[in-house]
């Protein structure tokens, strides 16, 4: 097995000893669950489910796409959501970002996130290596 760590200039990297944004095992690459947190705390209080959705599918891009892929390769996404009812929001962004097959999704609603301005959180994995679909 080989694990390899991905790093994107377009996404902060959390300190190592804590977690890795994206790490490729054998060709599949598992994204952490990224939300629209940035060096600027305060933006996401005036950002709804769509605009951090849409922060966050440019995340994972940026990712997936330092890691070798492509958004064409991401094969599931799981959407951590606060408020249910806006899930319309975030299948808007999702529409953006995805096209054709569509990846196997989850979404669920979550009390809370690791702050309160924080109201989308997605996690992702892509097949990056031979015999991608």
């Amino acid at each position: 097995m080989t694990i390899r760590r991905v790093i994107s200039p377009d996404v902060a990297e959390p300190p190592a000893e804590r977690w890795s944004n994206c790490l490729v095992v054998d060709g599949v690459a598992y994204v952490s669950g990224m939300t629209a947190r940035s060096a600027d705390p305060k933006a996401l209080g005036a950002m709804d489910e769509y605009a951090q959705a849409k922060v966050i599918f440019g995340k994972i891009k940026s990712l997936v796409e330092a890691a070798g892929g492509a958004m064409s390769d991401v094969v599931k996404i799981t959407i951590f959501l606060t408020e249910i009812a806006n899930n319309t929001k975030v299948w808007q962004a999702r529409r953006e970002f995805f096209t054709g097959d569509f990846p196997a999704s989850t979404l669920v609603e979550v009390s809370a996130l690791a702050a309160p301005e924080i109201l989308v959180e997605i996690e992702a994995v892509a097949h990056i290596g031979k015999g991608k679909r």
